[in-house]
């Protein structure tokens, strides 16, 4: 009898950049053909053996539609493979495992290349949609008067566009950005300013501290003319209350607490997971650094997108009977600090647990030596289409390091929903 387990073999990414720098000229596919290639190199698997790719990507290349497919054929994998690209939204990295999952489960292979891909600096510039129409029309014109008579028809507000980045993070049911929602949870549990400074910096010490750690993560990125980009660029050294204390909030301003600092960075990256069923592994001669236990997706309130993980965790206890306590690592991406610090004050919240989820007891605490602790998004960056792999990368690394059974990653997702994943050193 096969094993129900999807046995997670390696995983390999390429460093975090902040968008607009070293990798502002690497669309999302390219990115995606680097992690891909760096883990068959790392893992020694015939391409042939593949039975699916599966990437997540939120901003989708307008000149690479199904990024995966793209990503795939670039990497070597044989065209006979099919490809499937995902979105749901910061979550579209764990997606892309977890839909391996179901894939595997439903007889549809065995063997499978996830991952996400993301490159926020190429998200585009939109015109409105007045402007398209007039656009068109001056393509249809043919003579020299039809072409001067549509080019009087253009304003000035025509070649104004709007920014294609500012829009995706902006919820179109709530209308708020995800800034926003942040703040939204920081005036309701009460969370100031200082504290969200206060785990920004330690998001940066400890992915400082974790440096030669996470280059276990990393293939190296060859650019033209220029030297090879070997790590992540978001960690900084310098941050202080100081520091962070002149920032000024860029969600909500004068009263606002989100900040620049205090907040995920904007950046570029691509991650790719061998997966494969249990047997699978064992049959090809692979140790696993871990596999999937069990997941769980769960819906919020837009306005408190933030809390999803909340949710999440909530009803991933009610499929395993497993609690937040017996987790031996926590990942929980740091969108904001707000954000965080929210998911965790609610998991422990007697009256959140009672009227919100319906809950006789809290969640439970999450007690912070466990709790990302490598750092996360605030300093490594949140490529969104990409992270939901990175944490379940990042979480069975450090697992195998410190020889622990097991790990909940998590992640808050705009539009209102919440990811998380039980992840297991053995079966």
């Amino acid at each position: 009898m096969k094993t129900q387990q999807l046995a997670i073999v390696d995983g390999v990414r390429t460093p975090f950049i902040k968008a607009g720098t070293d990798f502002a000229a690497l669309g999302a596919e390219e990115l995606g053909r680097v992690a891909v290639n760096a883990l068959l190199t790392r893992t020694g698997l015939d391409p042939a053996l593949v039975d699916e790719v599966i990437f997540g990507c939120v901003a989708q290349p307008a000149d690479a539609a199904n990024v995966a497919r793209v990503i795939a054929l670039r990497a070597g994998i044989p065209e006979s493979v099919p490809a499937l690209t995902v979105h749901r939204n910061c979550a579209s990295g764990m997606e892309a495992v977890t839909q391996a999952y179901e894939h595997m489960m439903a007889g549809r292979g065995e063997v499978f290349i996830v991952g996400g891909a993301e490159s926020m600096s190429q998200v585009p510039l939109m015109y409105p949609q007045s402007a398209a129409e007039k656009f068109t029309r001056l393509s249809k014109a043919k003579t020299l008067p039809q072409k001067l008579q549509a080019m009087a028809g253009f304003r000035p507000k025509d070649f104004s566009p709007r920014v294609g980045l500012l829009l995706g993070l902006t919820d179109p049911v709530c209308g708020l950005n995800m800034g926003q929602t942040a703040e939204v949870l920081a005036r309701e549990l009460g969370i100031s300013r200082e504290e969200q400074d206060a785990f920004a910096i330690e998001s940066h010490r400890k992915a400082l501290a974790a440096t030669e750690r996470l280059q276990e993560e990393i293939t190296p990125v060859y650019l033209p003319g220029k030297d090879p980009v070997v790590k992540d660029n978001g960690p900084r050294a310098d941050q202080s209350p100081e520091v962070l204390a002149k920032l000024r909030p860029i969600f909500e301003r004068g009263t606002g607490t989100v900040t620049a600092g205090n907040s995920s960075q904007v950046t570029d990256g691509a991650v790719a997971l061998l997966v494969m069923s249990g047997e699978m592994a064992e049959e090809l001669g692979y140790k696993p650094l871990g596999y999937l236990k069990a997941y769980a997706y769960s819906g919020c309130d837009p306005e408190r997108m933030g809390l999803g993980p909340v949710f999440a965790m909530d009803r991933l206890e009610e499929l395993t009977g497993l609690e937040i306590e017996q987790a031996d690592l926590l990942e929980v991406n740091e969108a904001f600090a707000a954000q965080v610090l929210g998911v965790l004050r609610a998991a422990k919240s007697e009256k959140f647990s009672r009227k919100v989820l319906g809950r006789r007891t809290p969640l439970g605490e999450v007690t912070m030596d466990k709790l990302n602790v490598n750092g996360g998004s605030i300093a490594l960056g949140h490529p969104v289409g990409a992270t939901g792999a990175r944490l379940i990368l990042t979480a069975l690394k450090e697992l195998e390091r410190r020889q622990g059974a097991r790990a909940l990653v998590s992640l808050c997702v705009g539009g209102g929903q919440g990811g998380a994943v039980w992840l297991e050193r053995s079966v």
